[in-house]
C-alpha cells in the first residue's frame, strides 16, 4: 500500500505521551480559516515557494518502508514509554494507508493518531481499535459556525467524538482557541456537556492561536484572510471543572 505523507518529524514532545516520531500524512478535507499547514491540504505532493527556492513537499512512500523508518526509533520509544504519532493533513482521508502502516507497528510501538474526526463512524472506529491512544480536535459545537469556519459539517465529527467517549482507548480532546469563533461561554459549556461521561478522556487541551498561523501561505502563492481578528486574544473559560474534566491551557 502506497500513501502521500510531507513531514516526519523525530523527538517530538506534544505529540502524546513520551518521546514520538510524528508522520504528517498529506491531504485534508477541512479548510480551516487558522490552519498552520496548508501544506498539508493538498493529497498530492506540491512545489513550496519558499525564500530560498522551490521546495518539493510531499513523497509518496510505501507502507512497509514507512513502518522500517518508524521502527528504527523503536529502542529510544521503549525507554520512555513514546512511539509514533500520525497527524496531517487529515490521516483518516488515506485510511487504508493508515491502517496497513499501523498493523505492521502494532505490538511494537505505542501508536497515536491526531484527527479532526471527519470520517465514516466504520473508518473512525477501526482507527480507535488500531491506535492505543487518541487525539480529536473539537473546533466547535455550532454547526453553522463549524462549516463557515472549516468548510465542512460537524454531524460526523460530533457522532464520532460521541461514540469514542464509550470506548476504552485513550484519548485526549483538543481545542484550538480562536477569539470569536468558539471562545464563548456557551461552546465551552457545549464541548463539556459531550465529553462528561467519557470512559477514557485523559484531558481537554486548549490551544492558544498562533499568530504566525498564516506565514506558510505565502509559500502557496495563497493569500491569509481569515474572517476573525487573527490577533486578539482568545478567552479562556473554565467550564469543565465542575464535570471534573482535567484541562490544560497550552
Amino acid at each position: 500500500m502506497v500513501g502521500t505523507i510531507f513531514s516526519i518529524e523525530e523527538f517530538a514532545i506534544n505529540d502524546g505521551p513520551g518521546i514520538r516520531t510524528t508522520v504528517f500524512l498529506k491531504g485534508c478535507p477541512l479548510r480551516c480559516q487558522w490552519c498552520h499547514n496548508p501544506e498539508g491540504q493538498e493529497f498530492t505532493p506540491q512545489w513550496l515557494n519558499k525564500k530560498t527556492g522551490k521546495v518539493l513537499c510531499g513523497k509518496t512512500i510505501s507502507s512497509s518502508d514507512l513502518a522500517t523508518e518508524i521502527l528504527r526509533n523503536e529502542k529510544i520509544f521503549s525507554l520512555n514509554d513514546g512511539g509514533v504519532t500520525f497527524t496531517g493533513g487529515e490521516p483518516l482521508s488515506q485510511a487504508d494507508f493508515l491502517f496497513e502502516t499501523m498493523r505492521l507497528l502494532k505490538g511494537r510501538v505505542h501508536i497515536a493518531i491526531e484527527t479532526s474526526a471527519f470520517a465514516d463512524s466504520d473508518v473512525f472506529t477501526k482507527a480507535v481499535e488500531l491506535a492505543d491512544f487518541m487525539l480529536v480536535d473539537c473546533k466547535v459545537i455550532d454547526s453553522f459556525l463549524h462549516k463557515k469556519y472549516t468548510g465542512v459539517d460537524n454531524d460526523k465529527i460530533l457522532q464520532n467524538i460521541k461514540g469514542l467517549c464509550s470506548l476504552q482507548t485513550e484519548f485526549v480532546v483538543r481545542i484550538p482557541l480562536i477569539a470569536g469563533v468558539n471562545d464563548s461561554i456557551e461552546n465551552m459549556q457545549a464541548v463539556a456537556e459531550l465529553l462528561k461521561d467519557a470512559k477514557k478522556l485523559f484531558r481537554v487541551e486548549l490551544l492558544t492561536y498562533n499568530t504566525s498561523a498564516g506565514a506558510k501561505y505565502a509559500w502557496l502563492d495563497r493569500a491569509y484572510n481569515p474572517d476573525f481578528d487573527a490577533h486578539k486574544k482568545p478567552l479562556v473559560h473554565d467550564m469543565f471543572s465542575k464535570f471534573n474534566i482535567p484541562y490544560i491551557v497550552l
